[in-house]
């Protein structure tokens, strides 16, 4: 069986503060308040060509969720701040948030100008 160990040290890639901010204040995001949510992809792909053969688009997206303290209910663990990955239509995030909490959507990518298609979330707030 193979392992990997990824430090959080040697193997943390620091985001400057400018672009820290930019991830936290476009279209890409939106405000949760307390309360338990659903998220998951509601439609869209994201492709790193234009070239859809090549480069076929796949339904996921990064999500940085910060602001106030919140649970995810698969770690069950309370926090003020953590990223998680949605990939595919059938995996989803539920959220417990206890204070207002902002949810971002983003990409990582090393030349974003031949990138295609959207990502769109449906976050649906347990009743």
């Amino acid at each position: 069986m193979a392992h990997l160990t990824i430090d959080s040290q040697k193997h943390a890639y620091v985001l400057d503060e400018k672009r820290f901010s930019e991830i936290q204040s476009g279209t890409n995001s939106t405000k949760l308040e307390p309360g338990i949510y659903v998220v998951r992809i509601n439609k869209g792909s994201f492709s790193y060509g234009a070239d859809q053969k090549e480069f076929p688009g796949e339904p996921f997206v990064l999500l940085w969720i910060y602001g106030g303290k919140f649970i995810n209910k698969k770690t069950n663990v309370e926090v003020g701040a953590t990223w998680y990955t949605l990939n595919g239509y059938d995996d989803t995030l539920t959220l417990e948030v206890k204070e207002t909490t902002t949810i971002s959507g983003l990409f990582f990518d090393t030349y974003e100008r031949d990138n295609t298609g959207e990502i769109t979330l449906s976050i649906l707030k347990d009743a």
